[in-house]
């Protein structure tokens, strides 16, 4: 590979740019389990812009997250060194709300499906609650109602306000005429692929 993996340094590289970190989207959801697509690229999200890196084989890109200091993360079971991933269902929140720069929301969905056993309740209203983004919340109720889970559709609709603005399902996606709209979730499904 021409490099160690990066979870062997990436916690001493930030350590050294002193700056917050988590390996994330895709790469996170890998590390439980969820390979849906082998990834060729190590995501990780930070808290200022950084130019993508490769050494050897290995490439970096780096996604910009405000507030990453609330996002819940966790040292992976049986790792090599130090690393922060987050937690599976921060993970599934990041699929949802960076869904446009993994390849869109059924890539999203496609990689969250293989999560769901292991999201919690609890912990998933802990990320709801210190991300604080309905809009997204109402992606995720929907990917999650399409993907057939009803055990954490509860958590999502209580946490959601009465009143829900009107979205699309993928914001990156052409016209909002004649699009089909999910009541529960205010969202307009402009998915060729995931239906409620």
């Amino acid at each position: 590979m021409g490099a160690p993996p990066p979870s062997w340094w990436l916690q001493d590289y930030f350590e050294w740019l002193g700056r917050p970190y988590y390996l994330a989207l895709q790469s996170a959801a890998s590390s439980y389990g969820s390979n849906p697509q082998a990834l060729q690229i190590t995501q990780v999200m930070t808290d200022k812009p950084l130019r993508p890196i490769k050494v050897g084989r290995i490439q970096l890109r780096f996604s910009v997250k405000r507030g990453i200091e609330r996002t819940p993360t966790q040292q992976p079971v049986g790792a090599v060194a130090r690393l922060c991933v987050s937690t599976p269902e921060a993970t599934a929140y990041d699929l949802i709300r960076y869904a446009t720069s993994i390849g869109g929301i059924e890539r999203a969905a496609e990689t969250i499906r293989p999560l769901l056993p292991l999201l919690r309740d609890r912990e998933l209203k802990r990320v709801l609650d210190a991300e604080n983004e309905p809009v997204v919340v109402q992606r995720l109720g929907f990917v999650i109602d399409a993907l057939g889970n009803k055990k954490l559709l509860k958590t999502i609709r209580d946490w959601l306000p009465v009143e829900l603005t009107l979205v699309t399902l993928s914001p990156a996606k052409g016209k909002r005429d004649n699009l089909p709209l999910v009541k529960r979730w205010q969202v307009l499904n402009n998915s060729s692929e995931l239906k409620v």
